[in-house]
């Protein structure tokens, strides 16, 4: 793994939330560059769309390492705008996050 991947990498699970609220725990990024946001599971990706939320929801991980390794499964309308789609891996969806203008 090239050095600059590593930073981003550590950076980036430095910022990831988790929550135990159940079964499996909850993980959350927060953008630092817009307000955006991924989240593991626990989320309702219809009423982020509703309220015009840019988000994405990954399926069930178990630690911060399967996080950013996860597929998104579900984008709202506002996420796609910038370039988020379902499938995608959550790390790459990040960049995609922390580099929108």
């Amino acid at each position: 793994m090239r050095e600059q991947e590593r930073r981003f990498i550590e950076e980036v699970l430095g910022r990831v939330l988790m929550i135990n609220i159940g079964n499996l725990p909850m993980f959350i990024y927060k953008s630092t560059k817009r307000p955006g946001y991924i989240v593991s599971y626990y989320l309702d990706i219809s009423a982020s769309d509703k309220v015009g939320d840019v988000a994405a929801v990954c399926g069930a991980v178990r630690s911060k390492e399967e996080f950013l390794r996860a597929k998104l499964i579900a984008v709202t309308s506002w996420a796609e705008k910038i370039g988020l789609k379902s499938g995608m891996q959550v790390k790459r969806a990040i960049k995609i996050l922390e580099e929108y203008k």
